[in-house]
């Protein structure tokens, strides 16, 4: 058993961590980043892809790591997690059906209400409260997911037509054009907030952020995981918005 995740703010790597203490103590995670990820997924025939969804679409760094590793999947039994703040519908079904297209076998599907990481739009601030409630849900049902797939059923979330009739209506119609290609306009540096740590360029996973000296800059391969803007110490970073409302990260609800 092999985990496989990509996390922005932590909580598709969290409930990753969650589900196979339950089903498999024994098995190890990776993140795509991680060099070894590659080789990892050539040893193992069961894997659990865990990553957050975004307008019901797969975010463009994972859609690459399943186009670059895609000779990889033929043959491999894969259980997705789909991480998500707002409803999606098909969440795992989305990437599912990615990792179908190049030979892997789709076990189930689980899809997880987590606290949203788009940290500068108001909109989508939510008490602390509220955040941590889902966490605690979504571990519990992580962890009767894995339950499950012990006495032989695997959860079907997102897998099916309606949920993907749900997820192109609600989301991927309006918004999943944003997610086929990287964002380019670049961050949003409060020079007087920022005090060049560095944070920033050191979570980024695409390698977008620069520091020289106390400036920060960014490019044009965003992959909107709101790492940065969430880590960032002094709440200088924006990307669609302009003020930073609530910082997120997993480690906030733990």
């Amino acid at each position: 058993m092999l985990g496989i995740y990509f996390s922005g703010t932590g909580n598709s790597r969290y409930a990753l961590e969650v589900f196979l203490k339950e089903l498999d103590s024994e098995a190890k995670s990776f993140a795509i980043e991680d060099i070894n990820a590659d080789e990892q997924i050539k040893l193992h025939d069961e894997i659990v892809f865990a990553y957050p969804v975004q307008y019901s679409a797969v975010p463009k760094i994972v859609r690459d790591f399943i186009e670059k590793t895609a000779e990889l999947w033929k043959g491999k039994r894969v259980f997705v997690i789909a991480t998500m703040a707002a409803f999606s519908g098909d969440g795992s079904g989305v990437l599912a059906r990615l990792l179908k297209k190049h030979g892997a076998v789709i076990t189930g599907g689980l899809h997880l209400a987590m606290p949203d990481s788009i940290a500068d739009e108001k909109v989508f601030k939510r008490p602390f409260e509220k955040n941590k409630a889902n966490v605690e849900n979504s571990v519990r049902k992580a962890q009767q997911a894995a339950r499950d797939i012990k006495g032989g059923r695997y959860k079907k979330q997102g897998l099916g037509v309606m949920p993907r009739f749900v997820g192109f209506i609600s989301q991927r119609l309006w918004f999943g054009h944003r997610t086929m290609k990287y964002y380019s306009k670049g961050l949003k540096i409060d020079s007087a907030k920022c005090v060049g740590c560095g944070k920033c360029a050191a979570v980024c996973p695409t390698g977008n952020i620069s520091v020289q000296g106390d400036t920060v800059s960014s490019g044009k391969k965003c992959t909107v995981c709101y790492r940065c803007v969430n880590s960032c110490p002094m709440k200088a970073i924006t990307l669609l918005g302009d003020k930073v409302e609530q910082q997120t990260m997993i480690e906030k609800y733990i």
